[in-house]
């Protein structure tokens, strides 16, 4: 996919590396419960951010399986995960029962306004782009990712990518968690 933003129906400016991710206050639900999360809550630890299109689609539901069975992977880094969409917290929630239990919060961004300031909302369809932000302790984007709505996102690479970000190195393409960094 080659276009500018415009040409893709993106609200909003994109954020990109080295930017302050925008704060935000969501509901989410998350433990057979609905709550309140927000992001400057979260200072001083690595976050991953993944947004989706929606809930009851055919891709979603595999990510968001995958990134739950990953939870223990992301702690052991230090890394609180969060999925939004534009669906309502009742949506997360009627979802995430046919699920099963989740291990991190679905966030409610129904209003569109976080899709909108992290500049992934297609205006078209009202929905988040399928979207990755990674979030480093000091509350800047280190790593983002849109991919089109038809692929699923590798959460392998993404603990690859987070590690390689905590290590402060430069990192060589396929580099592996415990291999050699550049100087």
């Amino acid at each position: 996919m080659v276009g500018t933003i415009n040409e893709f129906n993106l609200g909003g400016n994109m954020l990109t590396v080295r930017d302050k991710a925008p704060d935000f206050v969501l509901e989410g639900y998350v433990n057979d419960s609905i709550k309140t999360f927000k992001l400057s809550n979260y200072k001083g630890k690595w976050v991953v951010l993944f947004f989706y299109p929606t809930d009851f689609t055919f891709v979603c539901p595999t990510e968001v399986i995958a990134l739950s069975k990953a939870r223990e992977d992301f702690k052991k880094l230090g890394a609180e995960v969060f999925g939004v969409s534009t669906d309502s917290v009742y949506s997360h929630q009627a979802w995430s029962k046919e699920l099963g239990e989740l291990n991190f919060p679905l966030l409610s961004d129904f209003n569109k306004q976080i899709s909108h300031q992290y500049g992934i909302l297609d205006d078209e369809k009202g929905v988040a782009r399928r979207a990755t932000f990674v979030i480093n302790p000091d509350g800047e984007i280190s790593w983002l990712v849109v991919s089109a709505d038809s692929v699923g996102r590798s959460v392998n690479d993404l603990l690859r990518t987070l590690e390689a970000l905590q290590t402060g190195k430069l990192c060589p393409a396929d580099w592996q968690p415990g291999e050699k960094t550049l100087n």
